[in-house]
């Protein structure tokens, strides 16, 4: 075992997580290898793979979503992510427990009042079976049978008890807020049957080849998922151990290499929701916790942030064809030329066509 230093982790987290250098790889295999793409709103995950991606065009992702190669649907930390198709199918069962416990949520049960969760459920597959229906749609069905004064929340229960896929159309860039939701069921939408059995062994694995080394918290932080230690104590003897510098485990895939601490990185842009800041539940190796504490009551709405020297500086944002630049720290050498030479970078992806301009604030 072998202690860490957060430089280490914070190098080998960019490295994983293609933040180093834009690499030359399809989009498609972006997303495997992330596991899953934060896609709570629709124009960020483009915003995260172009920041990860060379050549990267809004129409690649688009395109996956189109031809059903990847699938928008609730999943890790029960919040809507984008994933590859196969990888759902697997996923889906990994996490559906804890999703599941949003049905027994006050918001939901307003709505079901004394609705039977099986009966729901079947009742729900029954309406969708061979069709796509908008959540207003969904909902109005829903409520014939279960009568109650907000059968939005109907539609929106029945995705927290059945794998649904968003429509394509949902995930379109061009929104930077949720714009109306079409569903269908999985297996439907897919082709392939969703696995039957959770496959928590898998989860754990492919989440420390883009995000390790890490510790069962970490882990359990990022997917939603609780009770892994088990699953980690059988994979243990496969794993390599690490501690971090509080004497935490942080476990690994064997063969995965660590970063130079020392290795120079880009300023980089991230989305808002991206997982390379929200894949932890210790998350100094990106944000201090002093700067997480600045978020903390509006990071729930996402805070798209940026890194200078591998760690968050400050955050940005987009209003109308103008990125904003906020800095939380002072600018040191060349930083800030860096930082605005990105931001104009991003612009022409950001605002297509249009006579933007980047505005860098001061501390």
């Amino acid at each position: 075992m072998t202690e860490i230093s957060l430089r280490t982790l914070n190098r080998t987290l960019l490295t994983r997580q293609l933040l180093v250098e834009r690499a030359e790889l399809p989009a498609a295999d972006l997303v495997r290898r992330l596991v899953a793409v934060q896609g709570q709103e629709p124009n960020w995950p483009y915003v995260g793979l172009w920041t990860r991606l060379a050549g990267f065009g809004h129409d690649e992702l688009a395109a996956l979503l189109r031809d059903r190669t990847v699938v928008r649907s609730t999943m890790i930390r029960r919040t809507v992510h984008l994933a590859a198709a196969d990888d759902y199918r697997w996923l889906y069962p990994t996490v559906r427990a804890a999703v599941e416990q949003l049905y027994s949520a006050a918001y939901f049960q307003e709505a079901l009042g004394t609705a039977d969760r099986d009966e729901f459920r079947s009742a729900g597959a029954e309406l969708l079976a061979g069709r796509t229906l908008s959540r207003r749609e969904l909902g109005l069905a829903l409520a014939e049978r279960f009568p109650s004064p907000h059968p939005g929340r109907l539609a929106q229960a029945l995705g927290v008890v059945l794998p649904l896929i968003h429509d394509d159309a949902a995930g379109v860039w061009g929104a930077w807020r949720n714009r109306r939701v079409s569903v269908s069921l999985a297996p439907d939408w897919i082709g392939e049957p969703v696995h039957e059995t959770p496959d928590p062994e898998t989860l754990i694995l492919r989440y420390l080849a883009a995000f390790g080394p890490a510790s069962v918290a970490d882990m359990q932080a990022w997917s939603g998922v609780t009770r892994l230690a088990a699953v980690v104590a059988r994979l243990r003897p496969n794993l390599r151990v690490h501690h971090d510098d509080t004497g935490r485990e942080l476990f690994d895939l064997p063969e995965a290499p660590l970063a130079d601490p020392d290795l120079p990185v880009p300023v980089r842009f991230l989305p808002a929701f991206d997982n390379a800041t929200l894949g932890h539940r210790d998350r100094r190796r990106i944000i201090s916790d002093a700067d997480r504490a600045r978020i903390n009551r509006i990071a729930s709405a996402g805070v798209p942030m940026y890194l200078v020297d591998g760690f968050v500086h400050g955050t940005w944002a987009v209003e109308d064809a103008t990125i904003r630049v906020t800095p939380w720290h002072p600018f040191t050498g060349t930083a800030r030329a860096e930082v605005r030479a990105e931001a104009e970078a991003l612009l022409p992806f950001i605002a297509p066509g249009e006579d933007g301009k980047v505005i860098v604030e001061s501390v």
